[in-house]
C-alpha cells in the first residue's frame, strides 16, 4: 500500500521511521510547510518525495493512506479532505480539537467504509498490555482506584488545553484496562499564559462501582512525571512510563477492616513482597502501524479504533465543561 504522511515536527520523523520498517507499506512522500523540516527528512530519506502542499498528497492518485501529524486544529480539515478522496487515515492524537469534529470525521469514514485511527500509541505499549494481562487475570483483584499524573514544564499548546492534549494517553489507558465506563466527570484548570487554554487540570471519573479515577495534567511542573498507581482489593501497582526498564512494579499490599469489634476502627495492612513483572519491549509505534495496515488489508478493528477515541473526545469535552463551570459535576 501506498502511503504519505503530512507533517514532519514533534511526532512526524517517529511515524515515518516506523512506516519505513512496516512491509505493508511504500511511504511516497513526506508534506511540511516548514522548509527546515523538509530539508531534515531529506537527509534522512533522499528516496522519497517531498512537498509543502498537502493537497499533493491527498489528491494524489496512487495515494491508499494518509498519515495526519500536524497541530490538532489542522487535523479536521486535513482527516475530512483526505476522507472525501477515499484515502485510509492515521491521525497523531486528538483526532480533533473538539467532540463534534471527532464524530463528524468518524461518520464520514464509517459511510465510505475507511479506516480512520487515533494513534493512541499508549494502548500498544508493552507494558500497558502487561497491565491488562495482570487486571484481567484477576490478580489484582476488584479495582478500587487509578491515580494518574502526567506533568512535566511544556509543550504549551495553543490550540488544545492541557486535557486535550495529555489527559488524552491516560484516558486511552485507562478506557482500555477498565471495561466499565465512567458515568460523570468533574474538572478543574487553570489559565496562567492564554485566557482561553488551560495548562494545568485535575479532574476525577466516578463510576457506578466504587472505582473512582484521578488524572492531573500539566505543562507548568518542573519535572517530567508520567505515573499511574492503580489499586486493586488484592495487590496494587505502579506504572512509571519515565523508567527505562522497570515500568512496572506489582505490590501485595493491602488492607482490611475487621468488623468484629463495632466499637473501634480496626485495619489489618498486609505489606508483602514487591516483583518487576517482563513485559514485550517493542517500540509501540512499530504495533500501531501494523495495527493500522492490518485494519486495511483485513478489516478488522483495530485497537485504537474510533469507539474510544470518541470516547476520549467525549469525556474531555465534559470535563472542559465542567472546568467552565468550577468543577461542577457533567454526566456522560
Amino acid at each position: 500500500m501506498i502511503i504519505s504522511i503530512i507533517g514532519y515536527g514533534y511526532w512526524g520523523p517517529n511515524l515515518v521511521r516506523n512506516i519505513i520498517s512496516n512491509k505493508n507499506f511504500t511511504l511516497k512522500a513526506i508534506c511540511d510547510k516548514n522548509n527546515d523540516r523538509i530539508e531534515i527528512a531529506k537527509k534522512l530519506y533522499p528516496q522519497i518525495n517531498f512537498t509543502q502542499n498537502s493537497t499533493d498528497v491527498i489528491n494524489d492518485d496512487e495515494t491508499d493512506c494518509i498519515v495526519i501529524a500536524t497541530n490538532p486544529d489542522n487535523h479536521f480539515e486535513l482527516g475530512m479532505q483526505a476522507l472525501e478522496n477515499n484515502k485510509h487515515v492515521l491521525i497523531e492524537k486528538p483526532l480533533s480539537v473538539n467532540y463534534a469534529k471527532a464524530k463528524t470525521l468518524v461518520e464520514k469514514a464509517k459511510s465510505k467504509n475507511l479506516v480512520l485511527m487515533t494513534d493512541l500509541t499508549y494502548l500498544y505499549n508493552g507494558a500497558v498490555q502487561k497491565i491488562d494481562s495482570l487486571i484481567s487475570s484477576g490478580e489484582l483483584g476488584t479495582i478500587q482506584y487509578i491515580d494518574s499524573t502526567r506533568i512535566n514544564l511544556g509543550i504549551f499548546q495553543n490550540d488544545i488545553n492541557v486535557l486535550g492534549d495529555l489527559a488524552a494517553h491516560d484516558l486511552s489507558i485507562i478506557y482500555y484496562l477498565i471495561q466499565e465506563k465512567p458515568i460523570s466527570v468533574s474538572a478543574i484548570g487553570k489559565c496562567h499564559y492564554n485566557p482561553h487554554i488551560e495548562n494545568l487540570g485535575y479532574f476525577n471519573l466516578f463510576y457506578n462501582s466504587d472505582l473512582i479515577v484521578h488524572i492531573h495534567c500539566s505543562w507548568s511542573a518542573p519535572v517530567k512525571v508520567r505515573q499511574m498507581i492503580i489499586g486493586g482489593d488484592k495487590k496494587m501497582l505502579i506504572y512509571n512510563d519515565v523508567e527505562p526498564t522497570e515500568k512496572i512494579k506489582v505490590y501485595d499490599a493491602g488492607y482490611q477492616f475487621n468488623e468484629n469489634d463495632k466499637d473501634k476502627i480496626l485495619v489489618d495492612y498486609r505489606i508483602g513482597d514487591v516483583y518487576i513483572p517482563k513485559y514485550d519491549t517493542r517500540e509501540a509505534l512499530n504495533y500501531m502501524i501494523e495495527d493500522f495496515a492490518e485494519a486495511i488489508i483485513t478489516g478488522a478493528k483495530p485497537l485504537a479504533n474510533t469507539d474510544i477515541s470518541l470516547q476520549i473526545m467525549r469525556t474531555i469535552h465534559a470535563a472542559n465543561i465542567s472546568m467552565k463551570e468550577n468543577g461542577k459535576m457533567i454526566e456522560l
